[in-house]
């Protein structure tokens, strides 16, 4: 019963707070963020009388219904784009990503590099602080530029390419960390030729499996138009891919990521792409999406913003300025308008879900464990960076709403 009066609360209040935002002019997502920081205000208060709120930050029910919601997400983007358009901007795409990702993360360096007192742990600590900075989440991107309907703008397209590309920089300075965390030093020349050989070799297996095999394998079920089996099919590519990127040192969510893109409308047939697309779509809007971005805001702690306002600050001003100025500039010299330009810098200021995947594992890694003697800043860099994550993601979409539907209009 705990499990239904869990899930029952969320998705009631999750729903309530998006409807709430929707009518209010903005994104669904920001309303389901925001509904999550309700209730982790709510569980602070009053958890202790009820038994099943004081659970719900550490539910284990949550925390897997948000994986599926990242999984279902992210493959639906993969769904929603066509493989030509990475490839046909894919030199765009990189230097936006380059630009959106260098910038805030040589500020975050230098900030924390600033703030941080010496130990053994600073070199580690400074790099992950950049890292959570430099990161544009696809899961977040995709669902804020599918409520605004510019999943296939110019801005859109270059949005969700770039958050790509950055993920996957994220995660190889992700390794570069735990290596850094294993061994006490930071990698040399062999390690990081190692993890950039990884790197190379998950692409290429994937792009040369979704090219020539998938096609084959498809074309029996396209015959049969049976959306039950290409689910299956998908579901079965998607987790596979995933695997394979754990195996060699990634995160799965690029997996599912690469079984979606090339999920085509012409290699699946019309009836079964069409009828994957409404599922993943409702399903993601209707039930994953709201837990998924309601369990962002239920990990917000506050402590930061009364121990360290100062270091709070600076941390999301950099966040944000990084990824608007690194992000909108290489999109600007790419052929964009200033207004699709600057929706492109502000729309990579969605973190939300990769970010707090990238912290939790350096949290397990033991990255931000106490150490006697250690100030404010180390207690509460965990709780900044996260709290700078959930802020830049609320943000993104009410700056994005107003620079796309008014360049639209235009």
């Amino acid at each position: 019963m705990e499990v239904f009066s869990e899930l029952l609360v969320l998705l009631v209040t999750a729903r309530l707070f998006g409807e709430i935002a929707e009518r209010l002019g903005h994104p669904s997502s920001v309303g389901e963020i925001i509904a999550g920081m309700a209730l982790a205000g709510i569980v602070v208060l009053f958890g202790g009388d009820v038994a099943f709120l004081h659970q719900l930050p550490d539910s284990d029910v949550l925390s897997m219904v948000a994986n599926i919601g990242i999984f279902a997400l992210v493959l639906f983007a993969g769904i929603e784009m066509e493989p030509g358009e990475i490839g046909k901007h894919s030199k765009a795409y990189i230097a936006v990503a380059g630009g959106g990702m260098v910038a805030p993360l040589l500020g975050g360096v230098a900030l924390a590099w600033w703030f941080l007192p010496p130990s053994e742990l600073k070199q580690a600590q400074v790099l992950i602080a950049g890292v959570a900075l430099s990161i544009s989440a696809i899961p977040e991107s995709t669902k804020i530029l599918s409520d605004l309907g510019q999943m296939h703008t110019p801005a859109g397209r270059t949005i969700v390419g770039a958050a790509l590309f950055d993920d996957v920089f994220g995660l190889f300075l992700l390794a570069v960390v735990l290596a850094m965390i294993e061994t006490g030093q930071v990698p040399d020349v062999s390690a990081f030729a190692l993890l950039v050989g990884k790197v190379f070799a998950f692409f290429t297996i994937t792009v040369l499996l979704g090219v020539h095999v998938y096609p084959r394998v498809s074309k029996h079920l396209k015959t049969m138009q049976a959306a039950a089996l290409e689910f299956s099919a998908l579901a079965a590519v998607a987790i596979a891919y995933g695997w394979l990127a754990e195996v060699l040192g990634m995160h799965w969510i690029l997996g599912a990521f690469m079984a979606g893109l090339y999920f085509e409308r012409s290699r699946v047939g019309v009836r079964a792409y069409q009828e994957m697309r409404l599922f993943f779509s409702v399903v993601t809007r209707g039930f994953l999406g709201p837990l998924f971005f309601l369990s962002i805001g239920l990990r917000v702690s506050m402590e930061a913003v009364t121990e360290v306002p100062l270091f709070l600050v600076l941390v999301i001003a950099i966040a944000f300025l990084g990824k608007m100025v690194g992000g909108g500039v290489p999109a600007l010299m790419t052929g964009l308008s200033r207004k699709e330009a600057l929706a492109v810098g502000v729309g990579m200021n969605a973190r939300g879900a990769v970010e707090l995947i990238v912290l939790s594992i350096a949290q397990h890694a033991g990255l931000f464990d106490p150490v006697p003697g250690d100030g404010p800043i180390v207690r509460n860099l965990y709780s900044t960076l996260v709290l700078m994550g959930v802020i830049t993601t609320v943000l993104s979409p009410m700056l994005l709403r107003r620079i796309l539907l008014r360049t639209g209009r235009e």
